[in-house]
């Protein structure tokens, strides 16, 4: 028994040190030489405070702001810990409800808005933290930030175009917009 006892805990401690402690350290050095930005988090500083990250939706509720996906993690949204879906079919009633209320709201603050609503701006992300919209789901809150801000929409619908990212390596996913990076740049225009 201790023939083969002492070698297989020899090995666990070994394993344990370089799979736990050695590999890890090493990639995390790797990653923060060659790409620091991504390694930290890809938190964008304003002043030398952390304003967000570019990977994790942020919860704008004021009309100035454009808003996001919505956000499927609790107990408060955006939250990186809970990330995940609702796990709600379509049919579900509950998603039912929910989208009907997210609509509903949309039309209370902006109910001069003809626009078709898209789907983005009722339906989370798989994640709950998506911090991209689509680009028509931008434009469709154009006239509510633009009256809010008193800019002309003109101008606040060239910040979407300046904005919005395309396919990536032109092939994978949809084009988008970062909501956060949007709303900053508003707010750099405004001097806010």
């Amino acid at each position: 028994m201790k023939t083969l006892l002492r070698p297989a805990i020899t090995l666990f401690v070994l394993l344990s040190a370089i799979t736990g402690i050695v590999y890890p350290l090493t990639v995390t050095s790797i990653a923060q030489a060659v790409f620091p930005g991504t390694a930290a988090g890809s938190l964008l500083v304003r002043g030398g405070k952390p304003v967000g990250s570019t990977l994790i939706g942020q919860n704008f509720a004021e009309q100035r702001y454009f808003w996001g996906r919505p956000s499927a993690t609790s107990p408060q949204p955006y939250n990186g810990i809970t990330s995940g879906g609702s796990n709600q079919g379509p049919l579900n009633p509950a998603l039912v409800a929910a989208a009907r209320e997210r609509i509903e709201t949309l039309k209370a603050v902006d109910p001069g808005n003809q626009l078709p609503i898209p789907a983005d701006l009722v339906t989370a992300s798989a994640s709950g933290l998506d911090p991209h919209i689509s680009p028509a789901a931008a434009r469709y809150q154009v006239a509510r930030v633009a009256a809010a801000r008193k800019l002309p929409p003109e101008q606040v619908a060239a910040l979407i175009d300046v904005h919005t990212e395309g396919r990536q390596w032109g092939l994978f996913g949809e084009p988008r917009v970062n909501v956060l990076l949007l709303n900053l740049t508003l707010d750099d225009q405004q001097g806010k």
